[in-house]
């Protein structure tokens, strides 16, 4: 092409050079397309994609590792995968453009209401993962739709309609470490996996049958379960009558009954005996008898050496910490191994501990277990994207250790503790309630580390799990957010059985969060801290109306109760009075129901910042005025006017 476009120069008249630039305009034009160009054809076929306002093609997707669209993700100044997770979306998933993108690796389009059939995500070779769960797809699946996608790792198709036999192209995936495939209509017998290949599985709830490939049979039972026709190992027997079956099956009963019984025993016996020991934890080799050391805490794992004296320590090969800021102390594995350490608690990703080092730094270092089905890649990626997080409401992540196993989360120590211990701890008059001047200015702090978070993540929920025990207390007592953004690494089973986001009134009802999820949180959270009452909500196992603290708040309020809800412990309440009333207000703004009513980030942040340490200064709580007030719902009228009864 450039030879000819010389010799053309070289032999045409001036009017022939015109035509030559303009066809090579045309040239770059059909070939130079951007991802962004690509990313926004992609929307163009969606319906419903409100959740996308910022795909605007002003702003690249990419800046470097970062996106700067919502659910782009970024490896390197180029796009590697789209993470459009709880958005209600649907239309038809382009996959002709998304085979555009040269480096496309990971598509998750879960919790949406995507419908159709198979979206033939084959013609992007390239994949590794593909997270299609909790949609509507229905239909057979090609036998040979994986067929040329060597590359592909993880399938996530659960709790669709998809019916037929599973694709035999699926089971020939050379790299396939997880499938989940559970909750469809699939049917016939399950193809043969590569031996050694699968690590998690379940395609459990569907219609399969006949004998489990052996492949597969030392997987746990509970990934067959709800296929009435399989069998053999790790279920019953194929050959095995039914008579036999039930006698077996009571021998299993009464065996299990016995061991259970046992089992209870020695728990107690432990419990007992745990409880007769100090509540501090030995995390290293001891050096003196009232010395607790951090290596001990990880006995008889399977990445401990023994040593002399019985102790443990970490294989010295197994990597090192990996630090997200500058502006901490350097320290090394070693150094938090040979720490003065004691056990803070066990919350619900796993466990943390204070450690000291020798240079005197006080440091937290937070143990998960739950973060086993994100590669290393993508764990790496999104603790750099936490790395760059910086606001004075955030506690900052200051290094992190990657292992398959488990995850280190190290940050560093804050004095005053967690918000749950200042609202529920004992109160006396050495030590009382917070007052009303100190809950006020943690509400507006942790109102805006959320709004940073809003800003700055490209995630539908961007903290995920707000509750009292992840707002720390510094010493000025400015409260610092933690845990925050840990949802797209955590396995999501576990995220949805514990994590606040999950027990939202929209997860209960519709199956997916929203961009409103975490403004329920902390309508939650402010209710708990004027009312001082540990919320049921953090306990339940998802959304309960009768459990839900704002319910009670509502019902106080319509029975001209209003005076009753606020915490007793709460001191400096007089001349408070009006302001008091106005966040009880904007807390139960934030908790209403329906997601369409539930106040956004923007109008929490301009009414919670109008709020004054004082006012109403003929006013204290002993007043009655309020109660001849009521909300109709639960305050969410933009002007939070109410009537009089």
């Amino acid at each position: 092409m450039g030879a000819l476009v010389a010799k053309l120069v070289r032999t045409t008249s001036p009017s022939s050079l015109v035509l030559v630039f303009a066809m090579s305009l045309v040239v770059v034009c059909c070939f130079g397309a951007s991802e962004s160009d690509f990313l926004l054809k992609f929307k163009e076929e969606l319906t419903n994609s409100t959740s996308l306002t910022n795909w605007n093609p002003s702003t690249g997707p990419c800046d470097w590792n970062r996106g700067n669209w919502i659910g782009v993700l970024c490896l390197n100044g180029s796009v590697w995968g789209l993470q459009l997770e709880n958005m209600g979306l649907t239309g038809v998933i382009d996959v002709e453009t998304l085979s555009s993108l040269p480096n496309f690796r990971t598509i998750s389009l879960m919790n949406n209401n995507f419908e159709g059939t198979w979206p033939g995500l084959g013609k992007i070779e390239t994949l590794r993962s593909v997270y299609l769960s909790n949609n509507k797809f229905s239909g057979e699946i090609p036998d040979d739709a994986f067929q040329r996608m060597e590359s592909l790792k993880r399938v996530l198709l659960s709790n669709n309609h998809f019916t037929g036999p599973i694709p035999s192209s699926l089971a020939e995936l050379p790299n396939l470490v997880e499938l989940r495939l559970d909750g469809n209509l699939f049917e016939g017998q399950i193809p043969g996996f590569k031996e050694n290949s699968m690590r998690s599985l379940n395609l459990a709830n569907n219609n399969l049958e006949g004998a489990i490939p052996t492949s597969l049979s030392k997987m746990d039972a509970t990934s067959f379960k709800g296929n009435k026709n399989l069998c053999g190992p790790p279920l019953r027997s194929c050959d095995v009558p039914n008579a036999s079956k039930s006698a077996k099956l009571l021998k299993v009963a009464i065996t299990l009954m016995v061991v259970g019984i046992i089992l209870a025993v020695i728990a107690a016996t432990c419990i007992i005996i745990q409880c007769k020991r100090q509540n501090t934890i030995q995390l290293g080799r001891a050096t003196s008898n009232d010395s607790n050391m951090i290596a001990s805490s990880f006995r008889e794992e399977p990445h401990k050496l023994p040593v002399k004296g019985g102790h443990y320590m970490w294989r010295p090969d197994q990597g090192k910490l990996s630090f997200v800021r500058d502006d901490i102390e350097r320290f090394d594995l070693q150094d938090l191994l040979r720490a003065s350490a004691e056990i803070l608690g066990s919350g619900t990703f796993g466990s943390s501990y204070k450690a000291v080092i020798m240079s005197g730094q006080a440091l937290v270092v937070k143990r998960y277990k739950q973060m086993k089905n994100v590669g290393r890649e993508e764990f790496h990626e999104h603790m750099r994207r936490l790395g760059r997080l910086r606001h004075p409401n955030l506690q900052p992540l200051a290094a992190y250790y990657y292992r398959k196993e488990e995850k280190l989360l190290i940050s560093e120590f804050v004095e005053n503790g967690s918000l749950a211990s200042l609202l529920h701890g004992n109160h006396t008059v050495d030590n009382p309630g917070l007052d009303w001047q100190t809950r006020l200015k943690i509400v507006k702090g942790v109102a805006r580390g959320l709004d940073y978070l809003y800003k700055e993540l490209p995630i539908v929920v961007p903290h995920g799990h707000i509750k009292s025990s992840n707002v720390l207390i510094d010493e000025f007592y400015e409260p610092l957010l933690t845990d925050y953004a840990l949802r797209p690494v955590i396995n999501p089973e576990h995220a949805h059985a514990t994590m606040i986001a999950y027990k939202s009134p929209e997860y209960a009802r519709e199956g997916h969060t929203s961009g409103k999820t975490d403004i329920w949180s902390l309508g939650i959270l402010i209710l708990e801290i004027l009312t001082g009452k540990y919320p049921e909500n953090y306990l339940s196992q998802g959304y309960e109306s009768n459990a839900d603290l704002a319910t009670w708040v509502n019902t106080m309020v319509k029975e001209k109760r209003t005076s009753e809800v606020f915490d007793k412990d709460m001191i400096g309440t007089k001349n408070s009075k009006g302001e008091m009333i106005n966040l009880l207000k904007i807390g139960l703004c934030c908790c209403e129901e329906d997601v369409g009513r539930r106040l956004g980030i923007r109008q929490v942040m301009e009414k919670i910042n109008e709020l004054k340490d004082g006012s109403d200064a003929d006013e204290d709580l002993t007043s009655n005025a309020s109660e001849g007030y009521a909300w109709s719902s639960r305050g969410t009228d933009d002007d939070f006017s109410y009537s009089n009864r």
